[in-house]
């Protein structure tokens, strides 16, 4: 059962493609553990559309993603990056494309957390 993170779906679809725009530029969050769990198929999805890489898959992964610069100098958007560095790296991997280690409690508040990035 998917994990509903205490918010309404469009809340949680909001969620879920901000961490994911933000995972893919940054390829490595601090979050907490159900929020990363509950993120890492929505990325695994995302890179397999990377690594197929025709017309519909990018169209598929704009359609999901924000339109976020990944870089300093704004040359490249968080989909360019998808399709051009992430999805080709894992050309020969079949899944299993992000990792999630856990850190142990928040201060403020004990929830637990997380840090998922891209093996």
């Amino acid at each position: 059962m998917a994990r509903k993170l205490g918010r309404t779906t469009d809340q949680r679809m909001a969620l879920l493609r901000n961490l994911a725009t933000d995972l893919i530029i940054h390829e490595r969050l601090e979050t907490t553990e159900s929020k990363a769990k509950e993120l890492r198929s929505v990325v695994e999805k995302m890179i397999t559309l990377g690594k197929r890489g025709d017309l519909h898959a990018r169209r598929q992964a704009e359609s999901f993603l924000y339109n976020a610069k990944a870089d300093e100098e704004g040359e490249q958007t968080a989909l360019q990056k998808l399709f051009s560095d992430i999805g080709p790296r894992y050309e020969d991997r079949q899944g299993g494309y992000t990792r999630v280690l856990k850190l142990g409690e928040r201060k403020g508040d004990g929830a637990k957390m997380a840090i998922i990035e891209l093996v």
